[in-house]
């Protein structure tokens, strides 16, 4: 059993919030792939990281959406980061597997 999370900025990089369709979509298109989703919306996690060219600090508020799967597709999520990417106006949006077990 894989546990993947995908972190989801809630601003773009003008600081404009994203509009609740975008959000819809990606709910939408992973509960017909995967039968549920867990969605962290309440309270947004908070981003930081050093460019490594500017040396100045980045900063994403974000949620976490996760999906638990029997099999892992990669090409399948390398295709979904790519359009999730897309959607979102980022250079990328952070896709991570876990291994997991049920209780």
């Amino acid at each position: 059993m894989y546990l993947i999370q995908i972190l989801i900025p809630i601003y773009d990089n003008a600081g404009n919030r994203f509009g609740r369709e975008t959000f819809d979509a990606l709910r939408t298109e992973l509960l017909a792939r995967f039968g549920g989703l867990t969605a962290f919306v309440q309270s947004p996690a908070l981003g930081l990281w050093t460019d490594a060219e500017s040396g100045t600090t980045g900063r994403d508020d974000m949620i976490l959406v996760e999906v638990m799967t029997e099999s892992l597709d990669r090409v399948w999520w390398a295709d979904y980061r790519s359009r999730l990417e897309q959607s979102f106006r980022q250079d990328e949006i952070v896709v991570r597997v876990l291994g997991c077990e049920r209780i």
